[in-house]
């Protein structure tokens, strides 16, 4: 005998069973969160034996509104353009200046966020692009006429770039062509290398990283900053390198040199994976990171996330994507062995102040001492027994975040 089913009571079953099943979908999705958050061991008392936070940031080309709206999107200033990152890492990779009207202003605030973020244990690096060499050498072709005016004219512009200038003696002082980046003071953590543009694996000048890449830029710049500087072009003749540089400051000043080379961006991409594997053996690094070549829509990940392109744009000078680079590295005990391994508090501070100088003496272009970290045994820290080592690495948009890897292994020490 059928059954008949009144309107109202098939309404009530269609929205039973939508309900149903959205409850199915929402359990479904909460369990796979709680299967990713359980990749991560805690200790006792729910914190890592250290954690740091990274943020790289990409070419800024004079836009001081964006600049300060990505550092805000990384939650490494606040309303009134102050460090609130802590012991965060800010790496910027180049090119804040031309094409736009305020790269003075986007390097007064650089200028004051190392300050503040080195009171706080934190640290600002900042590399050094192809357009602030340019500007170095007197290359002045995309330097906007609003950019001279808010500098106070073509005499005072000049006047800050010189060696002794407020702007020469930043970059002399502040900011190199490379830098290689620990994410931990202890040795068997990976290192980043960043730069502005790619870095040739035949590059004559390669080793030891950084140091001979940052001699040669550091001399080079200030050559080119050393009174009377070159007459800007145009609408002067072009006045190349300064006198006195050497072939391998040129050969760095190449089209095959770091500041230029775009190959790890542009080839395709098995050439770029074999670099990219030459490269990390040569180097000592987990990942470079680089920008100069821009992807208008996103971050660039190549070669199992071992290369990652970060220009995307940022200036409004070329409309791209508001876009920031973040890093998570987290070690922490087991679960089994997290109570034997309970850390002095004192040691925290004492473990982040060394590692915070470890970075000074991987960038600093004149720094005769190696680049890897040292002077910091686990063991000598209280450190043994089994690990998880954890990297997490996003691209940070302006209304999202998108994971790009989470990488992890277990260490015995």
């Amino acid at each position: 005998m059928p059954i008949n089913i009144s309107n109202g009571q098939k309404r009530i079953l269609i929205s039973t069973i939508i309900i149903t099943l959205l409850y199915v979908l929402v359990w479904m999705t909460s369990h796979r969160k709680s299967e990713i958050k359980s990749r991560t061991p805690v200790n006792e008392n729910g914190q890592a034996v250290f954690k740091q936070r990274l943020v790289a940031v990409g070419d800024l080309h004079g836009d001081i509104q964006n600049a300060e709206k990505v550092l805000r999107m990384a939650n490494l200033i606040d309303s009134e353009s102050n460090w609130i990152g802590n012991q965060d890492i800010l790496v910027q990779t180049g090119d804040i200046v031309d094409r736009g009207a305020y790269a003075l202003n986007v390097y007064k605030l650089m200028q004051k966020l190392r300050g503040q973020a080195e009171n706080q244990g934190g640290k600002v690096v900042s590399i050094l692009g192809n357009h602030e060499v340019m500007n170095a050498i007197g290359d002045w072709r995309y330097v906007t006429q609003d950019d001279i005016k808010v500098f106070g004219g073509t005499k005072r512009r000049q006047e800050a770039l010189a060696k002794d200038g407020w702007l020469g003696s930043e970059w002399l002082a502040n900011y190199s062509i490379t830098a290689k980046v620990p994410l931990s003071p202890y040795s068997f953590s990976p290192s980043i290398s960043f730069s502005h543009g790619s870095i040739r694996p035949s590059f004559s000048n390669l080793l030891p990283y950084p140091e001979k890449i940052n001699e040669l830029g550091k001399s080079l710049i200030e050559k080119a900053l050393t009174p009377p500087l070159s007459p800007p072009y145009p609408p002067n003749p072009y006045s190349g390198l300064p006198k006195g540089h050497t072939s391998e400051e040129a050969d760095l000043y190449s089209e095959g040199g770091p500041l230029w080379w775009r190959g790890l961006a542009e080839r395709e991409e098995s050439q770029v994976c074999q670099w990219a594997k030459e490269l990390k053996l040569k180097l000592g690094v987990k990942r470079i990171i680089g920008g100069h070549t821009p992807n208008f829509e996103k971050i660039v990940s190549r070669c199992n996330d071992s290369i990652i392109i970060i220009d995307t744009g940022i200036s409004s000078a070329y409309g791209g994507v508001l876009s920031a680079l973040e890093i998570i590295y987290t070690l922490l005990p087991t679960k089994e062995d997290h109570k034997e391994h309970r850390q002095d508090p004192f040691m925290v501070f004492d473990t982040q102040r060394q590692f915070q100088n470890s970075i000074d003496s991987s960038i600093q272009s004149s720094n005769n001492q190696k680049n890897e970290v040292s002077g910091i045994s686990p063991k000598s820290k209280g450190l043994e027994g089994k690990f998880i080592e954890r990297e997490e690495v996003y691209a940070i948009y302006e209304k999202r975040k998108k994971l790009i890897v989470i990488d992890e292994r277990e260490i015995t020490l």
